[in-house]
């Protein structure tokens, strides 16, 4: 869970509650993982999961780097895909440095912390995803992202490390938790139960794969080479919007009913 604290050395227990989790995907050189978890602890961040590091895990290379984070190593998490490293989350936030031409929402750092922020305090469950130190995140990776985040460096040298984007979005997500809870007078833990229960990314997940197979049934995809695109397309369509569990129902809803007027029709034709 987003927030789990770890150490004995503990946050207080309040900001510690609101910050997301971290998922690295696809992380290449140990070294990086463990300068990664030193930036986490430095912002607070206790919860790391790790999709397929390339060099194995655990790793005593991520240990030398990681000073006082070895905490966050010892409990980090491995995954063998994104989709499982985010189950359970239900905003789930992507870096990345290059505009996709999806329809996710765009924010900077400052503007996607105070929505992460916000999030945990209504009892949902954030994570950021990095990508992999060679190429980032791939475009169904990105897909799953409910928001992108880029970042507006230098445009003649914007290229940042792993451990500086964790720290970076880290230091933004404390400081809006700060905020928050200064504003708030934050003293007890936010609700664990938001007003609605939102629809986690393996909800999400399966509605789009009944989604993607009816629409296929019914002839939507005119060329089989744009099928990937194009559900990456309708993924991040409703990505946009936080979906509650009763969304996706009534979405579900709308399938079927859709599905029983077709047939009705072939009947009536027959």
């Amino acid at each position: 869970m987003a927030g789990t604290q770890h150490s004995a050395e503990a946050d207080h227990p309040t900001l510690a509650r609101l910050m997301p989790a971290v998922i690295l995907s696809h992380p290449q050189m140990g070294e990086n993982i463990g300068a990664a978890a030193r930036a986490m602890k430095n912002c607070g961040c206790s919860d790391l999961r790790l999709v397929k590091p390339r060099d194995g895990w655990p790793n005593p290379a991520a240990e030398a780097m990681a000073s006082g984070g070895s905490d966050i190593l010892d409990q980090a998490a491995v995954f063998p895909s994104t989709s499982d490293a985010a189950k359970g989350c239900t905003l789930l936030v992507a870096t990345t440095a290059r505009k996709r031409g999806m329809a996710q929402t765009v924010m900077n750092p400052r503007q996607a912390a105070e929505a992460i922020i916000t999030h945990q305090q209504t009892g949902g469950e954030t994570a950021l995803l990095f990508g992999g130190e060679r190429a980032g995140l791939d475009n169904d990776e990105v897909a799953l992202a409910n928001i992108i985040v880029t970042v507006p460096l230098n445009p003649l040298f914007s290229s940042l490390n792993l451990a500086q984007a964790v720290l970076l979005m880290g230091w933004e997500c404390r400081m809006a938790a700060l905020h928050a809870t200064a504003d708030s007078k934050a003293i007890n833990p936010p609700s664990s139960e938001p007003d609605e229960a939102l629809a986690d990314l393996k909800t999400r997940e399966f509605f789009y794969q009944m989604l993607e197979d009816k629409i296929a049934r019914g002839g939507f995809f005119a060329s089989p080479d744009m099928r990937p695109v194009i559900m990456r397309n309708i993924k991040a369509m409703f990505n946009k919007s936080v979906l509650t569990e009763q969304d996706i129902r009534t979405l579900h809803g709308i399938m079927k009913a859709i599905e029983r007027g077709g047939k009705a029709l072939d009947r009536d034709q027959t």
